[in-house]
C-alpha cells in the first residue's frame, strides 16, 4: 500500500455502516494519522499538562506527567489522548481564530470521544490528569521550551505564569528545539 494513504500500515476494512457515520475505527485511524504528523516531546515544564510549539508541528507532554495510568486493572497510554486535544485545540486557534476557551471546549469533546471509544472510563481518565493539572501548576518552571505557543496562557489572563515563563526563557533555561536554533556565524 503507498505510504501516502491515510494509514499505510493497515488495509481498509470495510465498514458495515457508512464510513461518515459515527465509527470508532474511523475515529481511531483518525488520532493515528494526527500522530503521524506531529512531533512529541515529554522532556520539559509545561502548565496546564500540556500544549504545543508555535508552529503547530511540536506537541509538548509535560516531564513528570505519568505515561499510563490505569483504568479497571488495564493499562492506558495517555499520550494519544493529549495528542489529539492539543492538535484539535491547535487547529481550531489558528485556522479559526477562536478564543483558546472554545478551541479548549471542542477539543476536550474530541479527547473525551477517543477515550470512551477505547472503551477507558473518562470519569478515571480525567481524574487522572486532574491531579497532575495542579500538582504541576504549582511546580517552579525550569525547563520550557522556547517555541511554546503561549497563546492559551494570555487569554487565561494568567499573569503569574506568564511571568515564570518569562523568567525561565530569561535564565536561560528554555529550551530552543534543533531545527529553530540559529546557525552559529564564525566571528
Amino acid at each position: 500500500m503507498p505510504t501516502s494513504s491515510c494509514h499505510p500500515i493497515a488495509p481498509h476494512r470495510k465498514l458495515r455502516i457508512p464510513d461518515w457515520y459515527v465509527s470508532t475505527l474511523m475515529l481511531e485511524r483518525t488520532v493515528d494519522a494526527i500522530l503521524r504528523r506531529v512531533t512529541l516531546r515529554r522532556d520539559c515544564d509545561i502548565p496546564y499538562l500540556a500544549g504545543y510549539s508555535q508552529d503547530g508541528r511540536t506537541i509538548y507532554i509535560d516531564r513528570h506527567l505519568p505515561r499510563t495510568f490505569t483504568d479497571k486493572g488495564r493499562t492506558v497510554e495517555v499520550d494519544r489522548y493529549l495528542i489529539l486535544h492539543e492538535a484539535v485545540e491547535k487547529s481550531l486557534i489558528d485556522e479559526l481564530d477562536l478564543h483558546y476557551l472554545h478551541a479548549h471546549q471542542i477539543a476536550t469533546r474530541a479527547e473525551e470521544s477517543a477515550v470512551r471509544a477505547d472503551r477507558i472510563s473518562w470519569r478515571a481518565y480525567d481524574a487522572f490528569m486532574q491531579r497532575y493539572v495542579k500538582s504541576v501548576g504549582d511546580e517552579r518552571l525550569k525547563d520550557v521550551p522556547a517555541d511554546l505557543d503561549l497563546k492559551p496562557y494570555r487569554d487565561e489572563h494568567d499573569r503569574d505564569l506568564m511571568e515564570r515563563m518569562e523568567k525561565a526563557e530569561l535564565r536561560g533555561d528554555a529550551r530552543v528545539p534543533a531545527q529553530h536554533r540559529k546557525p552559529k556565524t564564525a566571528s
